[in-house]
């Protein structure tokens, strides 16, 4: 019998004796949904989009305020931050995240792979508003550390 009570015809003290096994089911039950939940949610704390820099050795590190970050994707997509944005409303976009601060630098970061007119066509549009402390981002590790 399941919960270990003994003969059914026997009507004393051992049928209603506690079950000493521990029941792993309700745990297990936990854990795949904590495992799940971690699974669907990892990816999106990535933040940007995947580009493929090119290589520099000479690039040096800026101010460690935290940057605008402008993505120009290998098809032309620019995206501000980890937010896909069309091209007319990125300048607005940049000047609300930087208010009065026309210091803060705004880092371009262009795919190996993008259009050269893609990446100066950003670069163009924001000089032209103001926007002069611009960086462009490569990648500085070299093919082993990948």
């Amino acid at each position: 019998m399941a919960m270990g009570g003994g003969d059914l015809n026997d009507r004393g003290d051992g049928l209603y004796r506690p079950v000493s096994d521990i029941n792993v089911t309700p745990l297990v039950d936990v854990m795949l949904v904590l495992l799940i939940v971690f699974m669907v949610t990892a990816p999106l704390l990535a933040s940007g989009m995947k580009v493929n820099l090119p290589r520099a050795t000479s690039a040096q590190p800026l101010n460690p305020q935290e940057p605008i970050v402008v993505n120009v994707a290998k098809d032309g997509h620019v995206a501000l931050g980890a937010d896909e944005i069309a091209t007319e409303g990125l300048v607005d976009a940049i000047r609300e995240k930087i208010g009065d601060d026309t210091t803060r630098t705004i880092h371009i970061r262009g795919d190996r792979e993008a259009a050269y007119g893609s990446v100066v066509a950003v670069l163009d549009l924001l000089a032209s508003h103001g926007l002069s402390h611009i960086a462009i981002v490569a990648d500085t590790r070299s093919p082993e550390q990948k």
